[in-house]
């Protein structure tokens, strides 16, 4: 049976002081909430990471990082290791989010060494792919993703699947208040697993969660979640706001 995820990723928001009350709300949330075969991650900033890690610890709340660097050690300013994440307390980092792609130049090889470095400590991937408008629109959008897919996990062993987690975006539905209807979110995701089942054994794809990443607000959760194929989602704008975040987990 799959496991269910909510995933919030904050990106650049919240301070150290906000995170605090954040977390402590979501803390007290999830309290009140059956999670049935259900896991509930947040995403905060890395100077937060430790602070949010300490708080979640008697808590069903898991910590993810939003990004980290392939080498181990190095002359690479601003960056952070898997080790470091690792250090914190911290086993889920989340690679080839779309912003980082298009704000930040990383390509599918790049995210291939990203993914190698977190599986070799030990930290668990939820790897985001997804095409743009222009893709859709030229109905290139299946190709793109399989490309993306292909190139950055398809080397992997199939017991490397056991640590990832997939995470469609399709990047024309993030922060635009546009949404993938829900019979367009299942068509990829259908796509995406038949994808994964001709690569590895059927068990692999039927095993591995895929979420879905665009604009899913608790308005439109229920509706998305209830598709055979999707697992869940990553939730940006959402999970930034407790009452919203625990609604759309309740959706699940």
């Amino acid at each position: 049976m799959r496991t269910k995820i909510v995933a919030g990723n904050w990106k650049m928001n919240k301070t150290y002081k906000e995170t605090k009350v954040l977390v402590k709300e979501l803390n007290h949330a999830v309290k009140e909430l059956t999670l049935d075969n259900t896991r509930v991650i947040i995403s905060p900033t890395f100077v937060n990471l430790q602070k949010a890690s300490k708080m979640t610890k008697k808590s069903v709340i898991e910590v993810a990082a939003q990004n980290m660097h392939q080498e181990a050690s190095g002359a690479y300013t601003g960056e952070i290791s898997a080790q470091m994440i690792k250090g914190v307390y911290v086993d889920i980092v989340i690679l080839g989010h779309s912003e980082r792609r298009e704000y930040f130049g990383e390509t599918d090889a790049l995210l291939a060494a990203k993914v190698d470095a977190a599986l070799k400590n030990d930290l668990e991937v939820i790897f985001c792919f997804g095409e743009v408008l222009e893709d859709r629109k030229s109905g290139n959008h299946f190709k793109v993703v399989e490309s993306q897919i292909k190139n950055a996990l398809f080397h992997l062993d199939s017991n490397a699947w056991s640590k990832i987690i997939l995470a469609y975006e399709p990047v024309w539905a993030i922060g635009t208040g546009e949404t993938a209807s829900p019979d367009q979110a299942q068509e990829m995701h259908a796509f995406i697993r038949e994808l994964v089942a001709e690569r590895y054994l059927s068990d692999v794809s039927e095993e591995v969660s895929i979420l879905y990443g665009g604009s899913v607000k608790p308005g439109n959760a229920e509706e998305i979640f209830s598709k055979t194929d999707v697992d869940g989602g990553l939730i940006g704008g959402a999970a930034l706001n407790v009452d919203d975040f625990t609604a759309i987990i309740k959706a699940i």
